[in-house]
């Protein structure tokens, strides 16, 4: 029988008393992983505030060639443009034909749902630079206001719903197209100039927009990450496949001493300690109940109950740098990443974008 541990009277749970679970660990330093993670979040970071800053560039230039310099386009952008992606994913797989307005968007989205499949939400945890903000928003939040808050289960269960019901309305929306509409759209004037709009939607912002994005992330400061656990179809998405993953958090129960570190430092506050192996949709694999888990070899990464080999957060970070740097690398030298269009019709459409002809 594991011995259960009991906290002393006024030690910090920093957690919601109703639900039992905590703000964070205890600790106030990074452990290795942690570090690892924040290295492997700052790279993708790097390489995505780069694509912004070089596509930025590249709008420019064609809105003024007199004024900024011949910008190339970076077919990174096209990660940003999840729908398109799914939509040429799913045509290319009944018509054979791989889409060139968007080649980079679809090897990127096949990338993350295959990291999703193989390694649960990694995506999420290591890579999305919007889950990135979230995390430090909370942290923030947590270390002025000395603590972060969790819905009760009668408000927490229905807002997490939302995400999924926009998944399915997007996802519906795609299985039910023939692959007339498909093609249609995804050669069609809208769909080329889909992430020139993406970049207007920040640099045109709307005063609804920006007021909209101002109070999701002063919610992100009291609960954490709200976009993602109440929002992000994307996120959905990623979560539902990432349920089949063989790669699970797995407890060791006749190590454990029952002391809920695991729970109180789990960011998306799943129940670790009462759990063998962590199935939940919402686990980022962030490897922070691993850190938090006083008792060495009772919480690892594992494929199984009975396996005996874990998977360490510096493999895991090294897989999720090396699967990212072998996609992309073959999509370049297979010809699937830069797209087909020519600069003269990127003219037209760059500088027609907000014509009502291009909305959708």
């Amino acid at each position: 029988m594991p011995m259960l541990v009991k906290r002393k009277k006024g030690e910090d749970t920093g957690g919601d008393k109703e639900n039992g679970l905590g703000t964070g660990s205890k600790q106030g330093y990074f452990s290795d992983s942690q570090w690892i993670r924040l290295l492997v979040q700052v790279f993708f970071l790097a390489i995505i505030l780069w694509t912004g800053y070089r596509f930025y560039g590249f709008v420019s230039y064609y809105q003024n060639h007199q004024e900024a310099a011949m910008v190339q386009r970076p077919p990174g952008v096209e990660g940003f443009l999840p729908i398109s992606s799914l939509m040429g994913l799913k045509y290319w797989i009944l018509s054979g034909d791989f889409n060139t307005i968007h080649p980079a968007g679809m090897v990127l989205f096949a990338l993350f749902l295959l990291i999703a499949l193989l390694m649960k939400k990694g995506f999420c945890g290591w890579i999305c630079p919007i889950g990135f903000l979230s995390e430090y928003l909370w942290k923030a939040g947590r270390k002025v206001f000395g603590r972060n808050f969790m819905l009760p289960r009668w408000a927490d269960y229905p807002l997490r719903s939302l995400k999924y019901l926009l998944m399915i309305f997007f996802v519906w929306a795609v299985i039910t197209m023939n692959l007339s509409d498909l093609k249609d759209f995804l050669y069609g004037s809208y769909n080329k100039v889909a992430d020139v709009k993406m970049l207007y939607f920040f640099t045109q912002m709307t005063t609804l927009t920006f007021w909209v994005l101002i109070v999701l992330m002063v919610l992100s400061l009291f609960v954490k990450n709200f976009w993602c656990r109440y929002l992000c179809p994307y996120g959905a998405l990623l979560g539902f496949v990432s349920i089949f993953s063989p790669l699970k958090i797995t407890r060791n129960p006749e190590t454990c001493t029952g002391c809920a570190e695991c729970s109180h430092a789990c960011p998306s506050n799943i129940r670790v300690h009462q759990k063998q192996r962590i199935r939940s949709d919402e686990c980022m694999s962030c490897y922070a109940c691993v850190d938090a888990c006083p008792e060495p070899d009772t919480l690892k990464m594992r494929t199984s109950k009975k396996s005996k080999l874990s998977l360490p957060a510096w493999a895991y970070a090294a897989i999720i740098v090396g699967l990212f740097l072998l996609f992309t690398g073959v999509a370049r030298l297979t010809g699937h990443w830069h797209n087909s269009i020519p600069p003269t019709e990127y003219h037209q459409l760059i500088n027609n974008a907000n014509n009502p002809d291009l909305q959708h």
